[in-house]
């Protein structure tokens, strides 16, 4: 089911509005909470580090904007049927997606990380969660890894990162693998911070985990790539990428 937000983004400053683009790019984020990159309220409106990264290169590229939400699992078939333009939702650049869908520069990157109990003695690797029940989003770039290098693992498959973050606190699951951000703001909530621990970051596997997070458009849209990528380079350049990243985080989220 796709929920198509009332929220319209129009970020071509007045200035140069005369310049902008006739045509309104629909952005695509997912329904299901990811934060602190992107969460949808009860209206449907998006707010995160995410949503204000993409308002940004928006504005930079002049480009008038629509944020459009879909279910995570739905959200490439969704840009393949021309319900979308770009997807803007933490999708990472690995060469499985890539065979379909063509990507823009990087605008972030992070490790996967496995959370589990405290004093677990569990380890992000595959002897350290053999036997044990790993918790993973369906769809996730985290699932693919899970089922590639944890044979000796039970995988269960949620719709939402925050339904297996609830299910390793309530003791339903003994761990769970994803985005180590995305775990790291789950660790701080007043339920993570008494039942869990990050155990470590997973051995990097660029054919699964990419090359870091870009915007997805569809094959063949050459001149959006190229607005969008000089658009990302000129947040990163002109002070906007590091002003935003600041409200959420402390630390450079961008990589190397």
């Amino acid at each position: 089911m796709k929920i198509t937000s009332s929220l319209f983004v129009t970020l071509a400053l007045s200035a140069v509005a005369s310049t902008a683009s006739a045509d309104i790019i629909r952005l695509g984020f997912a329904t299901e909470p990811y934060p602190p990159f992107a969460t949808p309220d009860a209206t449907g409106q998006v707010t995160g580090w995410e949503v204000d990264i993409a308002n940004a290169v928006c504005a930079e590229a002049r480009l008038e904007c629509e944020i459009v939400t879909t279910s995570w699992d739905g959200i490439i078939p969704a840009l393949q049927a021309e319900k979308l333009d770009v997807i803007a939702a933490s999708l990472s650049i690995n060469e499985e997606r890539q065979k379909v869908i063509d990507f823009s520069d990087k605008y972030y990157q992070t490790g996967a990380a496995l959370v589990a109990a405290k004093g677990s003695g569990m380890a992000p690797t595959p002897q350290g969660v053999a036997g044990k029940t790993i918790g993973v989003q369906s769809g996730s770039v985290h699932q693919a890894y899970a089922l590639k290098h944890f044979p000796d693992a039970n995988i269960r498959e949620y719709q939402t990162q925050d339904e297996a973050n609830q299910d390793v606190f309530s003791g339903r699951l003994d761990g769970t693998l994803a985005d180590v951000m995305v775990l790291d703001d789950f660790l701080a909530s007043d339920e993570g911070s008494i039942c869990c621990e990050n155990v470590g970051l997973v051995a990097n596997d660029e054919s699964v985990l990419g090359l870091g997070i870009g915007f997805g458009l569809r094959k063949g849209n050459e001149a959006l790539l190229q607005q969008l990528n000089t658009a990302i380079a000129a947040i990163r350049t002109n002070g906007t990428y590091d002003a935003i990243t600041a409200k959420y985080f402390d630390f450079n989220i961008y990589g190397e």
